[in-house]
C-alpha cells in the first residue's frame, strides 16, 4: 500500500511539473495590435518601420518571461517543501511519517504547479500588453495609424538644427553622426550612421524624446547627445 501511494504521488508530481513547464511564459514573437501604414507611407517604408519597432518592443520586455518562469518554479518548490512538512506531521500521528511526507509533497507540487501555471498565464498577458504598447507607440511616432489615435498630420516646421550650405557641402556633420550612432545603439534607428540630417534621423529623435518625456522637436544638439549617451540600452 505504501509503495502504491508513493508511485501515485510520484506520478502526480511528474504531471504537475509537466503542467508548470507547459505553461511557461515566453517572449512575445509578434504584436497583437493592428497597425496600418500612415498617410503617404509606402508599404516598403511600413515594413522597415515595423521591423525597427518590433526590435524596440522586444528590448522593452527583454528578460521578463524568464523572470516569470523563475518565480513559478520557486513557488512550486516552496509548496512541495511545505506540503512534505505538513504531510509528515500528519503522518506521524498515525505512525507513517514517510508516506505522509510523500503524499504531502505530491499535493504540494500539484498546488504549486496549478498556482504557477495560473500566474504565468497572467504574466504572459501582461508581457504581451507591454510589448504591444511599445510597438504601437513606436509605429505611431513614425507616422503610422494606430487604433484609437488620430493620424498624425506631420511635424510642424520649427526653428532647429539645419546645416549651413557650407557645412552641407563639406560633408557629414560629426554631431549628427554621433547622435545617429546612439539612436542606433538604443534601437531607434537601423543602418550605419551617415552624419546627414534627414527625415529618418529627425523621426528617431522625436521618438526618443517622446519616450523620455522631453519636448519632441527632432533637433540634434549637444545636450541631446549627452542624454543619449547616458541612456542605458
Amino acid at each position: 500500500m505504501a509503495a502504491y501511494r508513493s508511485s501515485t504521488c510520484n506520478a502526480m508530481a511528474a504531471a504537475a511539473l509537466l503542467a508548470t513547464l507547459a505553461a511557461c511564459a515566453t517572449a512575445p514573437e509578434a504584436p497583437t495590435v493592428r497597425i496600418m501604414p500612415g498617410p503617404g507611407k509606402s508599404f516598403e517604408a511600413f515594413q522597415y518601420d515595423q521591423a525597427g519597432c518590433r526590435s524596440y518592443a522586444s528590448d522593452q520586455v527583454r528578460g521578463q518571461a524568464e523572470a516569470s518562469n523563475q518565480r513559478a518554479l520557486g513557488t512550486t518548490a516552496l509548496t512541495t517543501v511545505g506540503g512534505a512538512a505538513i504531510g509528515a506531521l500528519l503522518g506521524s500521528v498515525g505512525g507513517h511519517v514517510g508516506a505522509g511526507a510523500a503524499i504531502g509533497a505530491g499535493a504540494g507540487v500539484g498546488a504549486g504547479a496549478l498556482f504557477g501555471a495560473s500566474s504565468n498565464a497572467n504574466e504572459q498577458a501582461t508581457i504581451q500588453h507591454r510589448y504591444d504598447n511599445a510597438f504601437a507607440q513606436c509605429m505611431y511616432s513614425r507616422g503610422h495609424l494606430v487604433p484609437g489615435f488620430a493620424p498624425q498630420t506631420g511635424y510642424a516646421p520649427q526653428a532647429g538644427y539645419a546645416p549651413a550650405p557650407a557645412a552641407r557641402a563639406a560633408g557629414p556633420d560629426p554631431m549628427v553622426r554621433a547622435t545617429q550612432s546612439e539612436l542606433i545603439r538604443l534601437g531607434y534607428m537601423q543602418g550605419p550612421p551617415d552624419g546627414l540630417m534627414g527625415a529618418e534621423t529627425r523621426g528617431a529623435i522625436v521618438q526618443y524624446e517622446q519616450y523620455q518625456g522631453l519636448p519632441a522637436d527632432g533637433v540634434p544638439s549637444q545636450s541631446l547627445l549627452a542624454r543619449l549617451q547616458a541612456t542605458p540600452r
